[in-house]
């Protein structure tokens, strides 16, 4: 499959490149990044290198689908579809410290999952959130976009350092209203 470049009202999405390597390095140094997602812990430079390398050959065999996101030209997160092919995807994101509370994460998945849903996109019949428990930022930015939650998976997700945590999953379906819904786990 073939990059796409996706464009919002503020930002950029594009497949991640050589130059973003170092903005992707200092991003993954943020112990939310490392705490909320499999990135490496330590991260390295050289984890960064193989990241962009990596995004690159997921496009190419259809697997995955990641995108920088932009602000300015600026990198501001990454926002993907994984596990794809079986007519389903998993939605991923994060975004750098200074990217946050603006509205930039929901205004680039929103693009993707409209894209992923789309006949001119992937056409997916299902599109999946998963997140560590507890991690709220992300379950409001999913909440938002509209996504149903469906419960807790546990010990579901397992982290670089071989630690495992407890998942929220949440899902959406092309024909869903996208209204946010209440959900549980927000309203404790």
């Amino acid at each position: 499959m073939r990059p796409v470049t996706l464009h919002t009202d503020r930002l950029e999405l594009s497949v991640p490149t050589a130059g973003d390597v170092d903005a992707i390095f200092a991003a993954c140094q943020d112990p939310e990044v490392q705490r909320y997602t499999t990135v490496p812990s330590p991260y390295r430079r050289e984890h960064a290198e193989g990241f962009v390398e990596k995004a690159a050959a997921w496009w190419e065999a259809g697997t995955e689908t990641t995108w920088a996101v932009r602000r300015d030209g600026v990198l501001s997160g990454m926002v993907g579809l994984h596990r794809l092919g079986r007519g389903d995807g998993e939605l991923g994101y994060w975004m750098t410290a200074a990217a946050r509370g603006q509205g930039l994460l929901t205004e680039a998945a929103r693009a993707v999952v409209d894209w992923g849903f789309s006949s001119d996109g992937l056409g997916l019949a299902r599109i999946e959130w998963r997140a560590v428990t507890g991690n709220i930022p992300s379950a409001r930015a999913a909440r938002a976009l509209g996504f149903r939650y469906e419960g807790l998976l546990r010990q579901a997700l397992l982290h670089s350092t071989g630690r495992r945590d407890d998942a929220w999953i949440a899902g959406l379906l092309p024909a869903d209203d996208r209204t946010p819904q209440e959900w549980t786990v927000l309203s404790a």
